[in-house]
């Protein structure tokens, strides 16, 4: 009984959850955690790293004190102290031992840095595909979003009777416009258009002599000359019978 009402109650929170999350802001925030894993993932390689670090300079400090303590039991030998040669062959072992520690942990330490690159290297490459594919994700919703709202208006077209209403009143438009085009154009084909053009062209040449008229009172332009009347050859025969015939005349009176 207790399992079946649990079952219950997590079927009616789980339904409920469902539909308050926001699949996009869920997306961008788990984009901003992925990063947020970033700065946190090389600190701690940064920690390893230093453990490194530490390790090696410790490991070098055993060596030259190995080194030092060897040459100071030769020292002894040669000088005859043996006394002194055993105490520094003690401490040689004790440095020898510590660093046969240290060399252990260093190695320990060198391959966990490396792990660490390994890890920082593959959660690096896992980030960018799962950023990539929230990024394409998230432009698919807005497409989605905007090809939503583009059904929705062309139903709202269909259904108001948006599409009919529209083509009627660009058909009105396109009427009144062809009737308006007629009657220009029938308009213009009653007008003399020659018989105006004419009267614009007496219009220009009156223009033109009135201005003319102006320089010559103005003496800005010469008048033209005249026109040389032709002289008419009468021949002599002519002016003899013209001669007589007025002689004749003058006798009858």
């Amino acid at each position: 009984m207790w399992k079946r009402f649990k079952r219950v109650v997590a079927s009616l929170f789980g339904g409920a959850i469902s539909a308050m999350e926001d699949p996009r802001l869920i997306l961008e925030q788990n984009m901003r955690e992925l990063n947020d894993q970033v700065p946190k993932m090389n600190e701690n390689i940064a920690t390893v790293k230093a453990n490194v670090m530490l390790l090696q300079k410790e490991n070098k400090k055993y060596a030259n004190e190995q080194a030092a303590m060897t040459a100071k039991i030769k020292a002894a030998i040669q000088a005859g102290r043996d006394d002194i040669a055993q105490r520094y062959a003690l401490r040689l072992q004790q440095v020898k031992e510590a660093q046969l520690r240290t060399g252990e942990q260093l190695q320990f330490a060198e391959s966990a840095y490396e792990k660490a690159l390994q890890v920082k290297k593959a959660f690096m490459r896992e980030r960018e595909r799962k950023v990539q594919e929230a990024q394409e994700a998230l432009r698919a919703h807005e497409r989605a979003k905007w090809q939503a709202k583009i059904a929705d208006t062309l139903e709202q077209f269909e259904v108001a009777g948006v599409d009919a209403t529209h083509s009627e009143m660009i058909n009105r438009v396109n009427e009144q416009t062809a009737k308006s085009e007629a009657r220009m154009e029938m308009a213009l084909d009653s007008i003399d258009t020659e018989a105006m053009q004419i009267e614009e062209d007496a219009q220009d040449i009156q223009a033109q002599e009135l201005v003319k008229q102006f320089k010559l009172e103005m003496g800005m332009e010469a008048p033209a000359p005249a026109a040389r009347q032709p002289q008419i050859q009468i021949p002599d025969e002519e002016i003899s019978s013209a001669s007589g015939a007025a002689r004749d005349r003058a006798r009858t009176e």
